[in-house]
This record gives C-alpha cells, sequence and structure tokens, in this order.
C-alpha cells in the first residue's frame, strides 16, 4: 500500500506534514484557503498535482464549513475567483494549480450564469469538481507508471533495468502512486526493476527524506546517492535511464523541475543514457512556448544555509536559492511520459492537443 500525502472526505482534509519526514508521520488538518495556501508555501505539502489538488480541496472544504452563508451567486462565485487567484500565489512555477485554478474558474463562471441556478448548486458543484481531481491524478499516475515502464523496457532490452531518479515524485508529490516514481513502481510490480538510485536532492533533501521513505517503506531496492555522484554512478553503476518528475513542461518540451534536474540531464547524455521527464497533461502548458518563458520561484536563503534550524553556511556568504532549473528539449532523449503516452518533445504538443479533443 502507497503512502497517502493526503486524506480526504467531504468537509475534511489532513496533509502530511512533509517538513517531518522521515522521523515523524503527523497529518494537519487544513480547515480554509490560507491554510491551505500556508502549507503549499511552507513546503508541508510539495509536487506539482498535490499542490493543485490541496489548493482546490482547501477551497472545497471551506466552502463546506461555511454552510449556506453567501446567499447570492455572484458573492460566491466572487469568493471562489479570488480564493484560486490567492493559491496560485503560494508557489507559481508548478503549474498545475494554475491550470486548475484557470479550469475551475471558466467552470465556475459558466455555471453561474445558468438560469434558476442557486448559491448552494454553485457551492455543491465546486466542491464535486474539486473532489474528482483526487480519482483523475491516481488514474492518470497509473497510466504514465505503466507507459514508462514498457516504453523504456522496449528500448533498452534488457530485462532488468537500473534507474536513477531525482526529487520527489512519488504518493507524497500525488494523490497516489506517483510520476517518475510510479513508472519505478512500475518497474519493480513488473519484477524488472534491478535497482533505483536516489538524489538526496539539496538544500531541502527531498530524494533523502521523502523518496528513500518511499522506497524503503514499499521494499523497492535502493540506494542514495549525493547529487555531487549522479555522474560516477551513471558511469560505474549501469544505469539504464534517469527518470524525473516536472513542475511546467511547455509546448516545445522545455521542462522546469526540481534544481539539479538540468545538470542530470547533461550528463545522461554525455553516458549515452535516456533521460526521461514524467508529467501528467495538466502538469503541461503550451501557451508558453520556451523554457525562458517559465518564471522561476526563487527560495528563502536560509533553506540553503541552515540545516534543521542549525547554520552551516559562513555568516556573511551571498546566496542564491532558485527552487527550480529548465532542462532543454534536446536533453529528453527519453521522451516525455503522460498519461496518454511517451512522447518526444517535439511530438508533444500535438499529441496533447489531439487527446484534449479527444476528452
Amino acid at each position: 500500500m502507497s503512502l497517502e500525502a493526503i486524506r480526504y472526505r467531504r468537509g475534511s482534509l489532513q496533509i502530511l506534514n512533509q517538513l517531518l519526514l522521515p522521523q515523524q508521520s503527523l497529518y494537519e488538518d487544513i480547515g480554509n484557503v490560507r491554510q491551505g495556501w500556508e502549507a503549499i508555501r511552507a513546503m508541508k505539502v510539495r509536487g506539482a498535482p498535490a499542490i493543485a489538488i490541496v489548493g482546490c480541496l482547501s477551497l472545497a472544504v471551506e466552502l463546506h464549513s461555511r454552510g449556506n452563508a453567501e446567499t447570492s451567486v455572484s458573492k460566491l462565485e466572487s469568493f471562489v475567483l479570488e480564493s484560486l487567484d490567492y493559491l496560485v500565489s503560494a508557489r507559481p512555477t508548478a503549474v498545475n494549480m494554475a491550470r486548475a485554478a484557470q479550469e475551475l474558474g471558466c467552470f465556475v463562471r459558466q455555471e453561474a450564469k445558468r438560469e434558476g441556478f442557486t448559491a448552494e448548486s454553485l457551492q455543491e458543484s465546486v466542491i464535486s469538481w474539486a473532489e474528482a481531481m483526487l480519482d483523475k491524478d491516481l488514474k492518470d499516475n497509473r497510466s504514465i507508471g505503466e507507459h514508462g515502464a514498457r516504453h523504456l523496457l522496449q528500448r533498452v532490452g534488457q530485462n532488468k533495468v537500473v534507474v536513477l531518479t531525482h526529487c520527489n515524485t512519488g504518493s507524497l508529490a500525488t494523490a497516489g502512486y506517483g510520476t517518475a516514481l510510479g513508472i519505478i513502481r512500475s518497474l519493480h510490480a513488473m519484477g524488472h526493476l534491478e535497482h533505483v538510485y536516489c538524489t538526496e536532492t539539496r538544500p531541502y533533501n527531498q530524494g533523502a527524506r521523502l523518496t528513500a521513505y518511499e522506497l524503503v517503506y514499499e521494499q523497492i531496492p535502493a540506494t542514495l546517492i549525493a547529487d555531487s555522484m549522479a555522474s560516477v554512478t551513471m558511469k560505474e553503476k549501469k544505469v539504464s535511464a534517469v527518470f524525473v518528475g516536472a513542475d511546467r513542461v511547455v509546448a516545445n518540451g522545455d521542462t522546469a523541475n526540481k534544481v539539479g534536474t538540468y545538470q542530470l540531464a547533461i550528463a545522461a547524455k554525455h553516458h549515452g543514457i535516456p533521460f526521461y521527464v514524467a508529467a501528467p497533461q495538466t502538469s503541461c502548458d503550451l501557451s508558453l512556448q520556451h523554457g525562458g518563458q517559465i518564471a522561476i520561484e526563487e527560495r528563502p536563503s536560509q533553506e540553503l544555509t541552515d540545516v534543521n534550524g542549525v547554520r552551516v553556511a559562513a555568516q556573511g556568504i551571498g546566496v542564491w536559492n532558485p527552487a527550480f532549473d529548465v532542462t532543454p528539449h534536446d536533453l529528453i532523449t527519453g521522451g516525455i511520459v503522460t498519461e496518454f503516452g511517451v512522447f518526444a518533445p517535439a511530438e508533444l504538443q500535438a499529441a496533447l492537443t489531439q487527446a484534449e479533443s479527444q476528452v
């Protein structure tokens, strides 16, 4: 059984505080939009899919608790739209929340125009829309796992594979199962995974704290490495492929992901190792043409200079702490794995456009 980052039933939302892992497993209640924003901003919950789900469910929980306090459709519509804009501001690089806000916002505007529609009806529609995100994300992740695993096995022609991954892209970053880590789960379930190497992922150590935690929990054969060991690991440990997630994939395939991803792609290309990005359609932003248009979030300097509240860096040193970097599409040599299949970066826009037209 996979770990749960999100526990939800109507009127109740709990998140696993990932800042406390692996030492402590503590679920915290999220009762309103402000608490959702704060949990996302503080990285108690993280991973682009999970951010969007928690953001929208925090709105659903607040609406449920308000009952019929909003007596007019227009007031409720304004509250929902303002709440969505606020949630997007918590971590702007991850596109899933922005995309969910746009889609839910359009839905709310359309519903509010319906003749005879009441505030109570609109409230129910918004809550149901948010709840549907949970089931869809889990279904999409399992499809990503299946597509990515089979594509790699066919490409390398090996019965057993060794993979390397970065940051955390598993159950803790999604509604369940995961994206890049979901592919690793699928390979393991098929009996084709020999070993996985996970990077520590400085400065927040999502690999050491979260991915390692998930791999141990599910008894998947794995080894933790320092970020600076990735190249030698590729050379010495016969790595078959690198799988990473994505916070935003743009039209040409350029991909923003946890800082450190770019250098992994460079090293993989040097060693002739296929480099895959795993991302649901909700992480793809076809409105941007290239990675230079992606706004990159910068995190507080203390995340780099301090460890568990203790300063380890010299006082007075300058700090640059971007949360993400952008991997150019030509370094994504394995493909971009979506719930619809695996595509070369040049194929992605057409494939997703076609998939959207069939929904």
